[in-house]
């Protein structure tokens, strides 16, 4: 960056007088106005549009997206920029993506409960919808006590079918994110046969979940104790909710949590989050592309 970049971005973006900057810097001011008021040149013109386009597509996507994702969301919209170009106007700007903070486990295993085999033995993929489906729980902290996540995710888009909230990490949770995916996915008959893969939790073992599976007719896979590797598209999943929400807020209440965490589910995840998984689509349109394609 050059001395006169540098002494008009604190003026600009920190609010600092040129006057003061360039004092520090030991420069003349009439020098900092003649450089200012001469005509861009054509790199700099570049880099600047670059800079705005990139802030503006950056701003779109909540400020969720790194520069993996947003050239994608740029090249989209018509720019022509690699990666590194976007990379370096996202580090000019000061606009980062992701703030990493760790979860606990909630896994408890009943050492008295049915043992389910491994169906998925690893393999996270899926070349229809509603044949293997991922879950797990997380927690949210607030200022008012801990709000609960279940979650049902289709590994063929990725898509969240299922994301209830409660009070409590219970079977009854599990059952209600259970339901609002077979909802979503239009009743029992549409999803018979689907496997469900959580961890090993006695959550998921517990009678209550295991008949509710039975009558749906879903069958139900469990991974090892304490191998986040055995379900690691649903860690993902939570990866990416730590990272893009939770990280960023401190929810006074179970409400306010439970508004927001939802507002990326459904709202940013599903249809605007792009994923490696999805073709680097969002689950929702990815689905709709697969129903064009086998419309075509």
């Amino acid at each position: 960056m050059s001395v006169a970049r540098f002494i008009a971005d604190q003026r600009t973006n920190y609010r600092v007088p040129h006057t003061i900057t360039c004092a520090l810097l030991g420069v003349s001011e009439s020098w900092f106005y003649k450089w200012s008021s001469r005509t861009p040149t054509p790199t700099e013109q570049r880099r600047a549009e670059v800079d705005a386009a990139v802030a503006k597509a950056f701003k779109a996507v909540r400020g969720l997206h790194g520069s993996p994702r947003l050239v994608t969301d740029l090249r989209e919209a018509g720019w022509t920029v690699s990666e590194k170009t976007v990379a370096d106007s996202m580090r000019r700007q000061g606009l980062v993506a992701r703030v990493i903070r760790r979860r606990n486990g909630l896994t408890r295993q009943d050492k008295t409960a049915a043992k389910f085999p491994d169906l998925l033995r690893r393999d996270f993929t899926a070349s229809a919808p509603n044949t293997r489906w991922v879950g797990d729980m997380t927690e949210v902290p607030t200022a008012a006590g801990k709000l609960y996540l279940a979650t049902v995710i289709d590994l063929y888009s990725r898509r969240l079918l299922g994301a209830a909230t409660g009070l409590h990490p219970d079977a009854q949770l599990a059952c209600a994110a259970i339901e609002m995916a077979v909802a979503a996915r239009g009743g029992a008959e549409r999803i018979a046969g689907v496997i469900f893969h959580p961890d090993r939790g006695s959550t998921y073992t517990a009678d209550r979940f295991t008949a509710l599976c039975r009558r749906l007719g879903i069958r139900q896979s469990m991974g090892r104790v304490g191998s986040c590797f055995d379900n690691a598209a649903a860690e993902a999943f939570f990866s990416s909710l730590e990272w893009e929400v939770l990280s960023r807020h401190d929810f006074a209440t179970t409400r306010a949590a439970q508004a927001a965490v939802m507002d990326w589910c459904y709202g940013f995840y599903n249809h605007t989050r792009r994923h490696s998984s999805a073709g680097g689509l969002s689950p929702i349109n990815y689905e709709i592309a697969a129903l064009n394609r086998d419309a075509a």
